[in-house]
């Protein structure tokens, strides 16, 4: 297999296509995350816990638990909307009709309901990521900054990047890796997916992944520079150099020495034969692409299925919001954020791509003896409104759901999950948790449950110890 950093390569960090001569320099895209973190934390403890890798499949926008999880048919019309329940592989578990290949998995599927913000969130995206991702409450700058609120040095850190400070060092990939994308566009990315006060080194690795061509992904936060010699490659000094002569635009030197390390991690990444294996989705037989669905959402799954196989602790896979067809449809920014149009958005676009690509997750896994040490996880920001009519969308007539989070579902799958369960219970119209409410802090918590993370203590940059979270407790229930 070629090496990556010939010249034959420009801009895919996966083989594919072909290029002129050029350069891996540090991009402006990278030194901007320089702000986000600072050196703390412990060293990995050894792995104790079922799950190998957990696969975290993200719904942006904020999907509907009542059109999907938590259906009510006996609900009056206005709340349980369009669709019926079906049953599925499991006795007692039913999911929309509208999900007929994930219901023949449904003996695999753990589904909480009455998942819930208590009130501690502000209804805006911002607050859902950062909840839902961290298991912590959003601080006060999310209501006084809403949507406007950036990623700060000190919050807390995704989920995935605490997985990935626990676990042994993976001995040729990153430890955490995310695609197709870092949801909401500069400088308003959401927070809550980063490393946060656990420092730059715990960041996750990004692949993007476009709408356009599904087949090929990119490292955004490396770029190829055609006026630097292929010569130079091998030159580490000259690499070091280039990011040095940045320096100029940073505020502070160990912020400088840590996005070094990261980028001789990415060097070193891109330069391993041993490593491009993992990363060439091309290499997938015909009908197992097919499988997944020739869409972004449907690849970054393989993908996610592949760095698992090759022993990543942890992917995230962010629901990709590029289609404009979906956009204009549900009146919004796109993804599962559906405040106009909503049953023909999930009839029509949303649900037949989810139904397809993360059953073929779930099948792939379990065929290959996988599912037992992957922990899968389907969540969001938030769920959706139950009462139909969005007032910012024609109301009643434009037949969306506005944002909800004082409920949702979340739903689990292999990692020592049992399957064909259901936890917690709803109100009859399933606005709120008629059990004692479960938090994002249990869900994080059960996440650390399966993969063996069970010493959250931390250092700051002071010495001083402190937990990366006191909240909540794991789902224990859920496993066999």
């Amino acid at each position: 297999m070629q090496d990556f950093l010939t010249p034959r390569l420009i801009n895919p960090l996966f083989p594919g296509r072909t290029g002129r001569r050029a350069m891996i320099t540090a991009s402006a895209c990278g030194m901007a995350g320089l702000s986000l973190g600072k050196i703390v934390g412990e060293q990995p403890t050894s792995f104790n816990g079922k799950a190998r890798s957990t696969i975290l499949f993200f719904l942006c926008g904020g999907s509907s638990h009542i059109d999907m999880w938590d259906m009510k048919p006996n609900a009056p019309s206005e709340y349980r909307g369009e669709f019926q329940p079906i049953r599925t592989s499991a006795a007692d578990l039913t999911l929309c009709e509208h999900l007929p290949m994930l219901a023949q998995q449904g003996h695999h599927l753990a589904v909480i309901h009455g998942l819930t913000d208590s009130g501690l969130a502000t209804g805006d995206h911002h607050a859902g990521y950062y909840y839902n991702l961290t298991g912590h409450a959003p601080d006060t700058t999310f209501r006084s900054q809403g949507n406007d609120r950036r990623p700060l040095s000190g919050d807390w850190p995704h989920m995935g990047c605490v997985v990935g400070s626990r676990r042994p060092p993976h001995e040729k990939l990153p430890q955490v890796i995310t695609l197709p994308y870092k949801p909401s566009k500069p400088p308003y990315t959401r927070p809550g997916q980063f490393a946060g006060r656990l420092g730059l080194d715990h960041d996750p690795f990004f692949l993007q992944g476009t709408f356009n061509e599904p087949l090929r992904f990119t490292a955004p936060s490396l770029t190829l520079e055609a006026g630097l010699t292929a010569t130079r490659l091998d030159d580490r000094r000259g690499l070091l150099d280039a990011i040095n002569a940045s320096r100029h635009e940073l505020d502070r030197e160990s912020a400088v020495g840590n996005y070094i390390r990261q980028q001789e991690k990415a060097f070193s990444l891109l330069s391993s034969n041993a490593t491009a294996g993992a990363f060439d989705i091309h290499q997938e037989p015909r009908a197992i692409l097919d499988r997944y669905g020739p869409t972004v959402n449907g690849t970054s799954l393989l993908m996610a299925r592949r760095l698992v196989e090759a022993g990543v602790p942890f992917v995230t896979v962010f629901w990709s919001e590029e289609d404009e067809v979906v956009s204009k449809k549900c009146a919004s920014g796109g993804g599962w954020d559906t405040h106009a149009n909503n049953f023909n958005c999930l009839r029509e676009n949303l649900l037949p791509e989810f139904d397809r690509c993360f059953s073929a997750l779930i099948e792939d896994l379990h065929d290959r003896g996988m599912l037992d040490s992957t922990l899968l996880m389907v969540s969001s920001e938030m769920g959706r409104k139950p009462k139909v009519g969005d007032p910012r969308s024609g109301g009643t007539t434009g037949a969306g759901r506005d944002h909800w989070t004082s409920c949702m579902s979340v739903v689990l799958a292999g990692g020592g999950i049992v399957g064909g369960q259901t936890l917690g219970r709803t109100d009859p119209r399933a606005e709120y948790p008629a059990d004692v409410p479960i938090l994002p802090a249990d869900v994080v918590k059960t996440v650390y449950h399966a993969m063996g993370v069970h010493d959250l203590e931390a250092i700051d940059q002071l010495g001083r110890p402190y937990n990366l979270l006191d909240e909540g407790r794991p789902l224990t229930e859920l496993f066999g």
